[in-house]
């Protein structure tokens, strides 16, 4: 899947990116298209009632590291150069 391309907003996405304090969740909220997201945290039963209500699904590995990739193009240019 090329995640710039799609912007399907019936699908939702998230991407655990941490836990915080053994009591949150830190993660990504994405509706469409996976790259363009917000960084959310939540109590874990409240992040469960989350994702049951907005019907997420979890990125891939693939499209995690299209993500990743994504990321580092537009912060530094182009992937893997550093500042």
């Amino acid at each position: 899947m090329d995640i710039g391309t799609t912007s399907d907003i019936s699908k939702r996405y998230v991407r655990v990116t941490g836990v915080r304090n053994q009591r949150f969740v830190e993660f990504d909220f994405s509706i469409g298209d996976p790259s363009l997201f917000v960084e959310l945290v939540l109590p874990f039963e409240q992040f469960r009632q989350f994702c049951q209500r907005q019907q997420v699904q979890e990125l891939t590995p693939e499209q995690q590291a299209q993500v990743d990739y994504d990321r580092l193009k537009w912060r530094y240019g182009q992937p893997g150069v550093s500042a």
